[in-house]
């Protein structure tokens, strides 16, 4: 009875051990798949994924300011650049994962037409993410410049703080028309796809990712990376509209 007792005892002054966890920045655009290859990943390994989505240029500024992630997934490459400059990528984790389309949406119920970028000279406003920092702005701008008509659209361009915020403005009302990616419009029934911006015309979009050196589960975030590049990953990727695109690790 006193052994008995004294195991209760020690058992009820131990704290019950957590699960591990990690926290991975991500690009808004990759909210929803990556919240779906998050629940995956904990099922299968038990580390639990915690994320913080956002605009990738914003995401990169708090990661070298010393936020404690432990993996960084960008919309574009010169973002987690700037994390790897300084010093915070975890050497052999950064990999090429995914691209995406740009498209033009326009409200549901909308009557307004777009075959080109030439028409866009027709819409009064037009929301973007914002095409100073944010990749898919960045992705857009580069895209109107080639086809010639970015100068005379700028002046019309609402800024977004990402691009799901640019989606809002658009399936709100408050903007005619936004340029953002496909995957987030194919997440919408308040928009319409007007125009899908051809291969050949928009720009090369690339998500990178990487593990993070100040994270506190710096293992648990390789292996996040691993999964990410994995059969189960890429199925859910695939599903919400991404191109699965993974590349050759940096040494």
């Amino acid at each position: 009875m006193r052994t008995v007792l004294l195991a209760f005892l020690l058992a009820c002054s131990m704290p019950a051990l957590a699960a591990e966890r990690i926290l991975v920045f991500a690009a808004a655009s990759t909210t929803d798949a990556l919240q779906e290859v998050g629940r995956a990943f904990t099922k299968e390994q038990g580390t639990v994924v915690e994320f913080a989505f956002g605009a990738s240029s914003d995401l990169a500024r708090q990661a070298v300011a010393g936020a404690p992630a432990d993996v960084f997934l960008s919309a574009d490459t010169a973002k987690l650049d700037q994390v790897e400059k300084a010093g915070l990528v975890q050497a052999g984790t950064r990999v090429e994962l995914l691209s995406n389309r740009l498209v033009v949406v326009v409200a549901a119920d909308s009557k307004r037409k777009v075959t080109s970028a030439a028409e866009l000279r027709e819409v009064k406003r037009l929301a973007l993410a914002d095409p100073a920092a944010v990749p898919a702005g960045l992705y857009a701008k580069s895209w109107l410049e080639k086809a010639g008509v970015w100068k005379e659209l700028e002046p019309r361009v609402v800024p977004a703080l990402d691009v799901r915020a640019a989606l809002s403005a658009v399936e709100a009302g408050r903007v005619e028309a936004g340029v953002v990616y496909a995957t987030d419009a194919a997440q919408s029934k308040r928009v319409r796809v007007a125009l899908t911006v051809p291969e050949a015309d928009g720009p090369r979009i690339v998500y990178p990712v990487a593990a993070l050196a100040r994270g506190k589960a710096s293992a648990a975030g390789r292996a996040f990376v691993s999964f990410l590049q994995g059969a189960s990953a890429r199925s859910i990727f695939e599903r919400h509209g991404f191109v699965f695109v993974p590349g050759k690790a940096r040494p």
